[in-house]
């Protein structure tokens, strides 16, 4: 409950400032990339992002070689068919050998505040795993917490609706889509990578049934922009292909190999003047681990947690604040902490799994889109050991 508290009250607490501010609302209104491109005149259009990265571990007692990878590059096509009908993707090359299409949807636009899209699309849940261009969050790395709770970057096939309603200073997303990968013949989530290894991403996904994906912004207040995100439905499973609806064995082994999440999202950003403060919180509800454990102990599972919980508070102050200038250097302090065992059924809780995580550094921009970041990342976990260091460095451009 404390680490419930810890967020909220980040969150009141940003928005106590606001008093005296200004209600230029849309200028707490964010689009991402793909957005961008929906945004911008012409036919087609062209756009892109990515970074180079170097980690160093640092420690006082064992050498370790640093990384350095051409983390991501990315290319964003868009085309204008007409009017109303655009389409977007985004084809992503990581560590220079991987190859991955993250986005590719078509909208069509209904009315002024509604959009009706369909294809592969980023799931709206908190920031990071729709803002993830480098220039949106501090730090080489996106937060550890949208790796493991929400498994950044998140994406699959669906349909829904999308839109603002400008009175109303909102934004809304809503959209049937494919789970998670739950089990092919292997426990494809678990307590040390939570959901992260059932993420489908279009590649020949499986469907059984689909879950629902939510999000409302409110951007009414000035420099505050709010968000709140829900998700619901259960994973996949391949047992279910085929199955003879009168085999009460293979129903229940089916049935066994899902699990139902429920995962609510909460995220904030605030900006006045040099300050930028920003904070997410999440939790997943897990239902159905205690079969799913005992089915998967075998196959590569055994451990996934009855709820998992994450949070942070980041903020950062830009020392070089000026109107006439692309030049910021944002020094930043970011803590997390998350918990893919934060509730367990029929398992021992692992500690192991509880994490927390100390962030600082700076950002560089020299331009609008173009970014110098460093910082040193401390990570503990509820073991009682010490924190382990990685220093980083890099640089990331979105154009």
């Amino acid at each position: 409950m404390k680490r419930i508290l810890f967020i909220v009250a980040a969150v009141v607490s940003s928005a106590a400032i606001l008093n005296a501010q200004g209600n230029d609302s849309l200028l707490n209104l964010h689009f991402n990339s793909a957005e961008m491109l929906l945004n911008t005149s012409g036919k087609l259009k062209i756009g892109g992002y990515g970074g180079v990265h170097y980690n160093q571990p640092v420690s006082g007692a064992v050498r370790s070689n640093g990384n350095l990878d051409v983390h991501r590059f990315v290319m964003m096509l868009g085309y204008r068919f007409n009017e109303r009908t655009q389409f977007v993707t985004e084809l992503e090359f990581e560590h220079v050998k991987e190859v991955y299409v993250e986005q590719a949807f078509l909208q069509y636009e209904l009315t002024d505040y509604l959009n009706f899209r369909a294809g592969l699309m980023l799931i709206p849940m908190g920031i990071v795993n729709e803002y993830h261009e480098p220039i949106y969050f501090h730090g080489v790395e996106r937060p550890l917490i949208d790796t493991y709770i929400v498994p950044s970057t998140w994406r699959e096939v669906g349909i829904g609706f999308s839109g603002l309603v400008l009175p109303a200073s909102l934004k809304y997303q809503a959209y049937l889509m494919n789970g998670f990968n739950g089990f092919d013949g292997e426990a494809r989530l678990g307590g040390a990578s939570g959901l992260r290894g059932g993420r489908q991403k279009a590649a020949e996904s499986i469907i059984s049934s689909p879950d629902l994906a939510v999000k409302i912004e409110y951007f009414g207040i000035g420099g505050l922009n709010l968000g709140l995100a829900g998700y619901l439905g259960e994973t996949e499973s391949t047992l279910f292909d085929g199955l003879d609806k009168t085999d009460q064995v293979a129903r229940d082994a089916a049935d066994s190999s899902v699990v139902s999440i429920a995962m609510t999202g909460l995220d904030a950003r605030y900006q006045f003047r040099g300050i930028q403060l920003a904070g997410q919180f999440y939790y997943n509800a897990i239902g159905n681990t205690g079969r799913y454990n005992a089915f998967t102990a075998n196959k590569g599972g055994g451990d996934l947690g009855s709820a998992m919980l994450g949070y942070y508070v980041d903020l950062g102050y830009n020392v070089l604040r000026s109107a006439s200038s692309e030049l910021k250097l944002i020094p930043f302090l970011r803590y997390s902490n998350y918990d893919t065992h934060f509730s367990v059924v029929t398992i021992a809780e692992n500690e192991a799994f509880h994490k927390a995580v100390i962030t600082t550094g700076f950002s560089l921009f020299v331009a609008q889109g173009a970014v110098f970041k460093t910082d040193l990342q401390l990570i503990k976990d509820g073991t009682g050991s010490g924190y382990d260091a990685t220093f980083n460095a890099g640089f990331g451009i979105v154009f």
